[in-house]
C-alpha cells in the first residue's frame, strides 16, 4: 500500500466508532471521488479547527469564541434547570428528542480509575459558579447508568453540598450500562419524564 493512503487510513482508524474497515472505505471513497468531496472536507476541517470552541460557561462547541453558545444566551432557558451530561452527543439527542428546555453543563468525560480519569480532568470549575448565578434549582444527571456514571454523579453532589439545589436523575427506560446515544427518543422521553430525587 502506498504510504501516504497508509497515515491516511490510521489518522481516520484513530477517530471513535471508526475501525480500519471503515477506515479504509472513507479513504478510498474520498481519493477516487472526482467531485471535489475531499477539498470541502479538508477546507472545513480547517475551518472548524480555526473557529469553534467550547463554550466557556458550560462546555458546548460554539463558533462564537469571545461569547457564549446558543443554550446559555438563550434566555428562555434560565429556568433554573441544569443538565448534567457527559459530552456534546448527549446534548444533541436530548435536543433531537426535545425532552429538555434547560441548560447544559458539559462534564468532558466521566471518572474512572481504570482510565485515569480524576476530578481535575473534568469541566468541573465553575458548576457552583453557575449555580449560584443562573440561580439554579434542581440539577439532572443525565449520565450513563454504569459504575463511572455513578461514581461521578456521587463525587458532584458531595463536592456541591453546601448549595441548596434539588438533584435528579433520569429514571425508567434508560437500561443498566446504556449509553443516551444509543436510546430512542420515546424511551428518552419516558425516562426525563420520570426522573427521581437522589
Amino acid at each position: 500500500m502506498n504510504p501516504k493512503i497508509e497515515k491516511l487510513i490510521k489518522q481516520f482508524a484513530k477517530l471513535p466508532r471508526v475501525g480500519n474497515r471503515a477506515a479504509r472505505r472513507i479513504v478510498l471513497g474520498l481519493l477516487q471521488d472526482k467531485t471535489g468531496r475531499i477539498n470541502n472536507l479538508v477546507d472545513a476541517l480547517i475551518d472548524a479547527n480555526e473557529n469553534v470552541y467550547p463554550c466557556p460557561n458550560c462546555g458546548v462547541l460554539t463558533d462564537r469564541s469571545l461569547s457564549q453558545c446558543e443554550y446559555c444566551c438563550d434566555m428562555s432557558r434560565g429556568n433554573g434547570m441544569l443538565c448534567v451530561v457527559r459530552d456534546l452527543a448527549d446534548v444533541w439527542t436530548l435536543e433531537k428528542s426535545g425532552v429538555f428546555n434547560g441548560r447544559y453543563h458539559i462534564l468532558g468525560g466521566l471518572l474512572s480509575g481504570m482510565s485515569g480519569i480524576t476530578p481535575d480532568d473534568l469541566n468541573l470549575n465553575n458548576l457552583a459558579t453557575r449555580i449560584s448565578n443562573e440561580k439554579v434549582t434542581e440539577i439532572i444527571f443525565a449520565l450513563p447508568n454504569t459504575v463511572e456514571g455513578k461514581t461521578t454523579q456521587q463525587y458532584i453532589i458531595s463536592i456541591l453540598n453546601n448549595t441548596d439545589v434539588h438533584y435528579t436523575e433520569l429514571a425508567s427506560g434508560v437500561p443498566l450500562g446504556g449509553d443516551l446515544d444509543y436510546i430512542d427518543d420515546g424511551t428518552l422521553s419516558l425516562a426525563f419524564g420520570g426522573r427521581r430525587a437522589l
